[in-house]
């Protein structure tokens, strides 16, 4: 039998935190709390938005996707890791670890774009407040959200076929808590270079582009409210992209900070902190962003509270 149908066959071995043993219960106490609270916190904010008729708007349509794509990025990762946790290392199949890196890349591809959509958004808004209703109509919205997804989904499939080609004949420990390609092409016996060049020009390209539009857009926001005559007015300008600009920072500032460090390369213990800020750090943070920063979602909230639940629970 040759070695890529042994690692078919035998899968892969999770080590999770397995440096620092002593800190496992303590790593799947953190990572459970987490995990409830982004539950509890993005479906709630789903929720929220498609009750509250005030938030159909075009803004509010984007940021429903954001916490969708937060919570399938976190659950796909997050149940198995904490099974790691918990035993201090797991196997995982050969079809459920690539089915963890292709959704992982998908959903993070989809969110690097959405950012750069809520920038456009934003631009429009404030920029272009008289054509925004024409600008992001409807149809729009609803066109922007099938490319995003399909060029997360089908950028996805460029990382994922390839590397499910390579042979791993040889270690199957993984050391991380769930299956990264990087980590995954470094276990490969067969020539993985033109993976790895693929990999960092596409996410290259994808980081590039998404941050551009994102600065474009802010650039010229940043014009327009400093152009702006009355103080109340750049003030309410202003706070209508703040949630979008810590979300954005959320999402960028671990990657940014572990990475971009001139003459030293990412260790391995950095590489699983910027992935836990991903999968479950960044998706916990952002309904928090969203709801404690928005005055129309506090707002909405507090009605929704008012109107439908408190009447509800004064029965009991």
């Amino acid at each position: 039998m040759d070695g890529e149908n042994l690692t078919v066959l035998s899968g892969f071995i999770l080590l999770g935190f397995s440096d620092a043993p002593e800190l496992q219960t303590t790593i799947f106490t953190i990572f459970l709390s987490l995990y409830v609270f982004m539950v509890l916190g993005n479906l709630m904010m789903i929720l929220l938005i498609n009750a509250a008729p005030q938030l159909h708007t075009p803004m509010y349509f984007f940021l429903t996707h954001l916490p969708f794509i937060d919570f399938c990025l976190s659950s796909a990762i997050i149940p198995k890791a904490l099974e790691t946790f918990l035993l201090g290392r797991s196997h995982i199949s050969f079809l459920g670890c690539f089915a963890q890196i292709y959704f992982f890349l998908a959903l993070t591809i989809c969110e690097c774009f959405l950012l750069g959509v809520m920038a456009y958004d934003r631009y429009a808004a404030v920029c272009e407040p008289l054509l925004y209703t024409t600008t992001m109509s409807r149809a729009c919205c609803y066109g922007v959200m099938v490319l995003v997804y399909a060029a997360g989904f089908l950028t996805s499939l460029v990382h994922t076929v390839p590397a499910g080609r390579l042979s791993f004949c040889r270690a199957r420990s993984i050391n991380h808590f769930f299956c990264e390609l990087p980590t995954l092409l470094q276990l490969s016996c067969s020539d993985a270079r033109a993976n790895e060049i693929l990999q960092f020009s596409i996410a290259g390209l994808i980081a590039v582009g998404s941050v551009l539009m994102i600065l474009v857009s802010y650039t010229y926001i940043l014009c327009t409210i400093l152009q702006m005559p009355l103080a109340r007015r750049r003030l309410k300008a202003f706070s209508t992209c703040s949630s979008h600009l810590a979300a954005v920072t959320i999402f960028y500032a671990p990657g940014m900070l572990a990475y971009l460090q001139p003459g030293k390369a990412c260790s391995r213990d950095q590489a699983k902190l910027v992935s836990m800020c991903y999968t479950v750090l960044t998706p916990t943070l952002n309904p928090l962003v969203y709801s404690l920063r928005n005055k129309e979602v506090k707002g909405a909230l507090r009605r929704l509270w008012v109107q439908k639940l408190a009447p509800h629970l004064s029965r009991f």
